[in-house]
């Protein structure tokens, strides 16, 4: 490491040593007076290259650094001013180019293409869907999601290629503490810069997880002055639904800031239905649990630019959600003499509150960028649960409640800097330091006969965790003609104590375990440019994938008188090698080949034991886990306003374990379409579906799934406002499967509540003119582990 180091520096000390030119000057108009923010490109003459861009300071100053010899043309533009440009001339030294430029004689809108599709980009690393130049009529997060070609949304979660453990980021901040369903349907379009869906993450990125990474990129600074947006929702489900946010955002001069707000009450149900087989006896079980969480959120951030090189901010978010519900159950037990039935409720009542503040400081030029970072996370969790039976049943049961409140605090430090040398050349290095300290308490408790609890002493537990995890990584990206290249190596080291507080008969008992693990993750991806428009890529990354924190407690607790899940203290992170080949057709996706082999995969296991009739659901570490994957995908351009996405994904999945007699392999084939059509008077119809063989998830075999969703969509007011009647799982088969004990076996069915129809309404106002700035991706790896699934 060591050698590493120095040889990285010395040769970073060389490179910096080339000379390179400058080109700087002024821009006015022509009363002489300064014309801030224009556009000033400079294009490389005797070569197809990026061009180098900045734009004019608050004076009218501008500079573009770092310039090889050569011959350039420069161009000036502004919005109501005519285009100035200096033709063809050689650069070997600094040079100054003073332009006044001439209004327009007549004032004219700002034209812009857009497409109802987005600009979509395969590369080695990742699939990005641009949405800046494309025009959302459906205005959830949830629509945009499934315009991604190769990316499912149902309401049993998002898949890529097969795998459901998909990470979701917001400028890099995770929301997998958060109620995915509710993001999705929440969560207004209109702010969406970017999409980037990251397969095979680079050296940058926390090296856990093992499935796909979606980050999703806001709109920062797009707009000069102040403009916003207001979006209201209603519609039905489980029940009637409504949600509304408003968000707004100002730039002048230096200073930048902008604030969102939003509440919803969504509603949708979980249904159940599980037969199985105990012995001679057969139990029939049916559970509908019902949702309407009350979500509330608010954040903001403020930006200062110091100059055109340094920038500080601090962004904060407070985000809630409330929750409280009644499970309903009804078991059938029979034999071949007789029959009972329980009747059951699990009442829930659940809060959960976090907040997170983000300063940070920000050195960019066009060729370095350096970036401080600190992130700070306060996370409540605090639920009750009781379990109880109803009037009508024929088996006794005794309530039982279960109080566990967890804390989880997490403080992230990170430095990232970046070095573009040349067009061809960039070297990237950088630091992550994080402390985690977490505090679940259980208390068990067991109904007495005076209509009260006891507590269970020998069943309650308190559970804490101590983390820390140091990182550095270096990478570097590099084109040689038709050739790229990006190779990349970080270091972590971590140490995670996990300490058990317990009564065991009679003794308050301690236990800590201890989980050192210091490790290299290489990444590395080449591409090459076949023809004008096809290309193909290789592209490797070893990964960890660690426990979540709420999977390490030992608590157990019941979620209906016969199926309870436990954590497991002895879990231990799994590690995985990925490997996939692409092929692009014009830059678009077109043909993928994917392989990853886990070690210890972290696999939900579900085990019955016969003599009392209870299932457990229990997190374990499986020894071998592979995965193969084959997609194929089209764009749909059939006739004229068509557009969208079809294709078919093939995945095999296998899981080995003699441990726990594991034995699963499964092949399966789904095929999904993504369209858009142009309707007559400017409706806008977008349609969605997909179709699959089966699919194995975890240790459940499902049969055939299908969903369907549709929806029309109008802009009035000049695009002001935008309406949109979305027809949500029209056609929704969830999963229908079957589980093999090992001492036993089930028929099974998962599904979410059918037919959800929403109307949305968005209006934006403010100003029109356009200016961007770069967001900056933060990561939050260790928030992904809260995993609460509440």
């Amino acid at each position: 490491m060591k050698l590493l180091l120095t040889s990285t520096l010395f040769f970073f000390g060389i490179l910096t040593c080339i000379a390179q030119n400058n080109i700087n000057g002024k821009i006015v108009d022509e009363q002489n007076q300064p014309l801030p923010f224009a556009n000033v490109v400079l294009y490389n003459a005797d070569k197809a290259e990026n061009p180098k861009g900045t734009v004019s300071k608050d004076d009218g100053t501008y500079i573009i650094e770092n310039i090889a010899d050569g011959n350039y043309i420069l161009e000036v533009s502004m919005l109501g001013f005519e285009t100035e440009k200096i033709d063809k001339f050689s650069l070997s030294s600094n040079k100054t180019f003073n332009i006044t430029l001439k209004e327009t004689s007549q004032s004219l809108n700002e034209v812009i293409v857009k497409s109802k599709r987005p600009v979509i980009k395969q590369t080695a690393e990742k699939l990005i869907v641009d949405l800046e130049q494309s025009e959302m009529i459906n205005t959830s997060l949830q629509d945009v999601m499934r315009k991604v070609p190769g990316v499912l949304v149902t309401n049993n979660g998002i898949t890529i290629a097969g795998n459901s453990g998909v990470r979701i980021l917001i400028n890099g901040k995770t929301t997998e503490y958060m109620d995915v369903e509710t993001l999705l349907r929440d969560f207004p379009a209109d702010n969406i810069s970017k999409i980037e869906v990251v397969e095979q993450p680079g050296a940058e990125y926390q090296a856990s997880g093992s499935a796909a990474i979606i980050n999703i990129i806001l709109k920062k600074n797009v707009k000069l002055g102040t403009h916003g947006s207001v979006n209201s929702w209603i519609g039905e489900d489980q029940g009637f639904e409504w949600g509304s946010g408003f968000s707004i955002a100002s730039y002048k001069n230096k200073l930048n800031w902008q604030t969102s707000v939003g509440y919803s009450q969504p509603t949708f149900r979980e249904d159940l239905f599980l037969v199985r087989t105990v012995g001679n006896e057969t139990y029939d079980q049916t559970t509908r649990e019902p949702y309407d969480p009350d979500n509330f959120r608010i954040s903001g951030s403020l930006d200062y630019y110091i100059n055109d090189k340094n920038s500080i901010g601090l962004g904060t978010s407070f985000n809630t959600r409330n929750s409280t519900r009644i499970a309903s159950s009804e078991t059938i037990i029979s034999n071949a003499n007789n029959t009972n039935t329980l009747f059951s409720e699990n009442s829930f009542d659940r809060e959960r509150k976090n907040y997170s503040i983000n300063p940070y400081y920000e050195y960019k030029t066009d060729t370095d960028r350096l970036l401080i970072d600190f992130n700070y996370l306060d996370f409540v969790n605090d639920n009750t649960n009781t379990l109880y039976d109803v009037a009508g049943s024929t088996i006794p049961f005794t309530d039982r409640r279960y109080i566990q409140d967890g804390t989880y605090n997490i403080k992230t430090y990170s430095i990232d800097y970046s070095k573009q040398f040349t067009d061809n050349f960039k070297l990237s290095v950088g630091s992550r330091f994080a402390d985690v300290a977490t505090n679940n308490d259980l208390q068990s408790l067991i109904a007495n006969n005076s209509g009260g609890f006891d507590f269970v002493e020998d069943e309650s537990s308190q559970f804490l965790i101590d983390e820390t995890i140091f990182a550095i990584y270096s990478k570097i990206n590099a084109t040689s003609g038709k050739w790229s290249f990006s190779g990349g190596l970080r270091y972590e080291d971590s140490n995670t104590d996990g300490t058990s507080i317990f009564m065991d008969n009679g003794n308050l008992r301690t236990e800590i375990l201890e989980r050192p693990i210091k490790k290299l993750f290489p990444s590395a991806s080449i591409s090459r440019k076949i023809t004008d428009v096809l290309g193909a890529s290789i592209s490797y990354s070893y990964r960890i994938q660690r426990p979540s924190y709420n999977s390490l407690n030992s608590f157990a607790t019941f979620l209906d008188p016969f199926s309870a899940g436990e954590g497991n203290p002895f879990l231990t992170p799994s590690y995985t090698n990925n490997y996939q080949f692409n092929l692009t057709y014009e830059g678009q996706p077109f043909f993928t080949i994917g392989y990853s082999k886990t070690d210890d995969v972290i696999f939900q296991l579900i085990r019955q034991d016969n003599d009392t009739a209870q299932i457990r659901q229990q997190e374990v570490n499986v020894e071998n886990n592979t995965n193969w994957n084959f997609r194929l995908f089209a764009p749909l351009n059939l006739t004229d306003g068509l557009e969208g996405y079809t294709g078919i994904i093939v995945t095999n999945t296998d899981f080995q374990s003699s441990t726990y007699g594991v034995d699963l392999n499964k092949w399966n084939l789904i095929w999904f379409v993504q369209a858009s059509y142009e309707l007559p008077w400017d409706v806008s119809f977008e349609v969605n579906g997909n179709y699959g063989t089966g699919a194995l998830e975890g240790q459940i075999e499902v049969d055939w799934l299908a969903e369907l969703n549709f929806s029309f969509g109008k802009s009035f007011l000049n695009k002001k406002l935008k309406a949109n009647l979305g027809f949500n799982k029209m056609l929704n088969r969830g999963f229908v499967g079957n589980i093999d004990y090992g001492n036993g076996t089930a028929a099974v069915e998962s599904n979410g509540s059918r037919q959800n129809i929403q109307f949305r309404l968005t209006y934006s106002f403010g100003d029109q003119f356009g200016k961007k700035k770069a967001s900056r991706n933060r990561n939050r790896d260790e928030e992904n582990r809260i995993n609460t699934d509440n």
